[in-house]
């Protein structure tokens, strides 16, 4: 945990996205609106799923927390690179490095669990939908969400341990927006094997591992539609899965962009750039897409801002 000379770490320094003063607004403008925005969809999807006993399932449970995960993920990263911006400074604490490490990596993990538990809550109801119920019932729904946090608060603890065991000599520039545990690694001068080794075994288990299971699941989801025999009826059984199937598209399609492209160009500012999709754009975007393709929650933010309008007549009054 030291320098060349055993001279403790103090900081590290964020690069972020670009050099030139005249885009700092820009970037400071535009991250700050994604970032508004995404707090208050994913929080109006709480309120919208606590209010509405039609919501009190599953299916909206995990979505809740699912929102609740995305605000926390987005929250990991942008504040600390918005003031940074403000205060025209690069500077991240050791100790704050580690801290972000830690948290990305444990709502990154999340958001792949509770996708891969969302899939498999939709592969019940639509293949065994008079068991529904039973099987998904409070008991198992609220073991899989703490199964979830336990193993990625797990391996995120490991990895952040692992990572203040390494030595640091010279170079403390990270050209990232966030500590990226990748890039920090890169930077250790002491031997980083085991710590590629730990990483790329969380990356197999924590995010191939669930995306096998969500494409378990709706292989088994496609075989049970195309069994049914009405149009209307394969429509039905169909739409309930729009929704998250946009999101798990809209996720590991972006996840998968960002390590190709990095791959491709072995650029970090790159690698950067293509991050923000996953790591900020979509958790922007889960609201808007739940929202917008879902009658369920249309009818609760619909009864939500009635009855705030109901109010602020009654106020004006």
């Amino acid at each position: 945990m030291g320098r060349g000379n055993d001279t403790p770490i103090i900081e590290f320094l964020l690069l972020g996205f670009s050099e030139e003063p005249a885009l700092q607004h820009l970037i400071f403008g535009l991250f700050l609106s994604m970032y508004l925005m995404t707090v208050l969809g994913n929080l109006l999807i709480i309120v919208a799923v606590s209010s509405d006993s039609n919501l009190h399932t599953p299916m909206y449970f995990f979505l809740s927390n699912l929102s609740l995960v995305d605000i926390c993920f987005t929250s990991t990263t942008v504040p600390k690179m918005l003031v940074n911006i403000l205060t025209q400074s690069k500077v991240i604490t050791y100790a704050g490095c580690i801290t972000q490490m830690y948290f990305f990596l444990l709502f990154a993990g999340l958001d792949d669990f509770l996708l891969a538990v969302m899939a498999y809550d939709r592969y019940v109801a639509i293949c065994q939908p008079l068991y529904y119920t039973v099987i998904m019932n409070p008991r198992l729904c609220g073991l899989l969400l703490l199964v979830s946090w336990i193993m990625n608060a797990l391996n995120s603890l490991l990895q952040s341990v692992m990572v203040l065991q390494l030595s640091f000599c010279t170079d403390f520039e990270i050209t990232h927006y966030f500590c990226d545990i990748k890039l920090v690694v890169q930077l250790a001068c002491s031997k980083t094997f085991l710590n590629n080794m730990v990483m790329n075994f969380g990356v197999v288990l924590l995010g191939a591992g669930p995306l096998t299971g969500i494409l378990y699941s709706y292989s088994k989801i496609i075989t049970s539609i195309c069994r049914i025999p009405s149009v209307q009826g394969k429509y039905k059984a169909f739409s309930t899965c729009v929704s998250h199937l946009s999101v798990v598209s809209l996720f590991y399609g972006t996840v998968l962009g960002v390590y190709l492209s990095s791959a491709a160009t072995h650029s970090s500012y790159s690698s950067a750039a293509a991050s923000v999709m996953y790591a900020v754009v979509t958790p922007m975007l889960n609201p808007f897409i739940y929202s917008l393709r879902n009658k369920d929650i249309k009818r609760a933010l619909k009864r939500i801002y009635g009855m705030a309008g109901t109010k602020g007549t009654i106020i004006l009054r």
